[in-house]
């Protein structure tokens, strides 16, 4: 084949990327937003929950392996800025109040199971929180010292 034959060739990937354009100018980056979360879903009732876990895992992974565990640090960092120049300091307070209810909460339920799985066994019939039944009688002409 000669130079000649070729002229004008493009291959798939730039005729894809020219194709992409074109959509996206005639319809919209919403578009695109909105066959996405359609795909996903797809995906998600196809494969589960888990299969994004997994491929976000080895993505992260990799990331890591090819930049550095400082490159999380710098992206965290600008996240954290523009979150505060959009919704203001005081969102770090509230969502912090929140988290520590949260937690508070937690760590009564956690406390509560705790003690009732220390608790001896309530005597049958017996509700919660009575008190316990008092110890049958010895009978008579017997004690615990014979």
């Amino acid at each position: 084949m000669s130079d000649k034959d070729n002229k004008g060739s493009m291959t798939v990937a730039e005729a894809g990327r020219k194709g992409g354009e074109t959509v996206r100018n005639e319809r919209g980056r919403e578009f695109y937003e909105t066959i996405g979360r359609k795909g996903g879903a797809t995906v998600k009732a196809e494969r589960g929950r888990s299969f994004y876990e997994e491929i976000g895992r080895k993505g992260g992974e990799t990331v890591k392996a090819e930049r550095g565990a400082k490159f999380y640090e710098e992206i965290g960092k600008k996240g954290g800025d523009r979150v505060k120049a959009t919704r203001g300091p005081n969102f770090y307070e509230e969502i912090g109040r929140k988290g520590g209810q949260k937690v508070k909460k937690l760590i009564e339920e956690g406390k509560r199971a705790a003690r009732a799985a220390m608790a001896p066994p309530a005597a049958e019939g017996a509700e919660e929180g009575a008190a316990p039944a008092a110890p049958p009688s010895e009978p008579a002409g017997q004690s615990q010292n014979e």
